[in-house]
Formats: C-alpha cells, sequence, structure tokens
C-alpha cells in the first residue's frame, strides 16, 4: 500500500534508477543495462563500475540497444536500456515494435527527460509525444512515475515482467510525493486528494503541481479530487469514470501533448461511458518543444498551477 509523504524533495530520479538496479543485480545476474552514450546524463556509468559483467555500452546508435537487448531477452537476461524520451521513442519505433513488442521479448526502457524536463536541450532533445508513440504499440506497458518511492516501485515490477515497458521520468530530482517503501497496482490510479467539485488527473513530475493547485482552489471554495494516473498503459478507465461521477468538471494536466496522452486516455474513458461531464485538457497543444529552462518552458506551455487555477475558474463560471 502507499502513503502520502511530507513535502520535500528526494534523490534524483537517475540515481534512483541506477540504485535500483544496483541492488536488484546483487542477487539477479540476469539483470543487464544498456546505455546509449548517456553514461554520465543517466548515472549508468556508475553501473559500468559497480557491475562490469552486466553493462553494455553500445554508443550512439538506439536502435542497435535496443536489438542487443531483445537478443538479450531471448537468451533469459533481463535488459533495462537508457536514454533521452525522444530517441527512446522516435527513433527506436520500428526496433521497439518489431524486435520487442512483436517479437514478444523482453525490454524495459528509461526515457529520461520528456517534454519540458529536457530543458536548453531544445526542440531537438524534446518529447511531447512519447506516451502517444508508445501507447500505440499492442501490449506495450507506459508508466510515469511520480517520485522516488514510485519509480523504484516500477522498476522492480518491470523487471518481474515479460514484454516491452516504458517508463518516462525526469532526470533530477521532484517533490516527494509517496512515504519510502510505498507499493502500488499496475493499471489502477491512486486518489491522492479527496473533492468534490472538480476531478483533476495527473502524473509524473506533474503530479506535486495539481496537487498544490488544488489546495490553492481549496482555500477559494472549490473542492478538488486529485488523482495519480502513474499508469497509462493499462489505463484506469473504471477509477476515472467512477471518481468523474457527480463532479462539475474534469481536468487533466500533463507534460505531454493532449494529443495521445493522459487527456486522450481520460476522453476516451469518459466517452465510452458516455459520461456527461466537461473536460479541460491541459498539457502540450499540438506544438514543438523549445529551448529555454525547466520554468521558462513550464510557462511556455500552460504547466504551471496558476494556469490549473485559472482553467478551473473559468470552466466552472
Amino acid at each position: 500500500m502507499w502513503k502520502l509523504a511530507p513535502a520535500g524533495t528526494g534523490k534524483e530520479m537517475r540515481t534512483v534508477f541506477v540504485e535500483t538496479l544496483q541492488d536488484m543485480m546483487k542477487d539477479n545476474k540476469k539483470i543487464m543495462a544498456l546505455e546509449a552514450d548517456l553514461g554520465s546524463a543517466s548515472g549508468f556509468n556508475k553501473i559500468q563500475k559497480s557491475n562490469p559483467d552486466q553493462f553494455i555500452q553500445v554508443g550512439i546508435a538506439e536502435a542497435n540497444m535496443v536489438g542487443i537487448a531483445a537478443g538479450l531477452s531471448m537468451r533469459g537476461y533481463i535488459p533495462f536500456i537508457h536514454t533521452f524520451a525522444p530517441f527512446a521513442t522516435r527513433r527506436v519505433l520500428d526496433q521497439v515494435y518489431l524486435e520487442g513488442a512483436y517479437a514478444k521479448n523482453t525490454i524495459n526502457i528509461f526515457g529520461s527527460d520528456p517534454g519540458v524536463c529536457v530543458a536548453a536541450n531544445g526542440g531537438t532533445h524534446n518529447t511531447f509525444e512519447d506516451i502517444a508513440v508508445m501507447r500505440s504499440i499492442p501490449e506495450v506497458m507506459v508508466f510515469a512515475p511520480a517520485d522516488e518511492a514510485q519509480l523504484s516501485w516500477t522498476i522492480r515490477e518491470c523487471a518481474k515482467l515479460k514484454g516491452v515497458h516504458y517508463i518516462r521520468a525526469n532526470r533530477k530530482g521532484n517533490p516527494t510525493m509517496y512515504a519510502p517503501g510505498s507499493t502500488f497496482e499496475i493499471g489502477k490510479g491512486n486518489v491522492i486528494r479527496q473533492g468534490e467539485d472538480v476531478l483533476l488527473l495527473s502524473m509524473g513530475e506533474m503530479l506535486s503541481i495539481a496537487y498544490q493547485a488544488a489546495e490553492e482552489l481549496a482555500a477559494e471554495g472549490i473542492s478538488v479530487e486529485v488523482v495519480d494516473m502513474f499508469t497509462l498503459k493499462p489505463f484506469d478507465a473504471e477509477l476515472v469514470r467512477q471518481e468523474a461521477a457527480g463532479k462539475k468538471l474534469v481536468v487533466t494536466f500533463e507534460n505531454h501533448n493532449i494529443i495521445g496522452g493522459l487527456g486522450s486516455c481520460t476522453a476516451e474513458a469518459l466517452a465510452e461511458a458516455g459520461a456527461g461531464v466537461p473536460l479541460k485538457r491541459i498539457g502540450a497543444n499540438d506544438v514543438f518543444g523549445q529551448v529555454g529552462t525547466y520554468e521558462y518552458l513550464c510557462q511556455a506551455f500552460g504547466l504551471t498551477k496558476e494556469h490549473i487555477i485559472e482553467t478551473v475558474k473559468d470552466a466552472l463560471k
């Protein structure tokens, strides 16, 4: 079970990823880490030093990395591969589709710095479409963990499962949401704040911002329920429909294009149920990324608590 933690910022997510793999490697020599020349950025260089026999440096050859991971899977290994989110999804799509999912191989993919997290690396490295790309592939699971506790749990769970699993996460530290040792359920959302008027759905690095907005709206007399939808596929459509019942408004808030991501998942769930509740989607709106600091990009794409508050108030009018 999970429980909320006091406010704060935990370890960098890349550190959590590395330390979790290193811990699992102590007892499981089948776990392999593959890197595409970003070992310093991801921290995977630490695995190269601590577990050299369980590490492969592929270089700037992401498609080859997926192919090697597929071959390792065929030999009974459990590969975890890393590169930046656009290279882990757009650049290697055919390999993930055919050599991974279609061939029934197991590949665990860490796509780091999605969306605005890419900051000054700019539009070429930005990805607002990685969830849309990966959830369109049959049988692929897609995760957006919010903090270190949820990320560590997700990694350990993926290591137990067959198939292709995509984990998108910021490399740096995220605000703490869950207490250490919290456990979750794949395909199930978490109601982290109760509310009566508005249902606010978010995930990943945006979850803490959504929670802050809900707290400020509550101070103004607007009751907002916040749900963490950390599993984008399988998606907890049942929970969305259940919690939307009786609400005046549903809002999604994501570091992703509103096309194909959390907003689309939610729209599909509500439409299929014939739910007559208004929906507002907050995220990148069919645009490319740009260069800037994380703070600037959040402002540029409306990924702020102020924008949530404004959207909710305008919609409730």
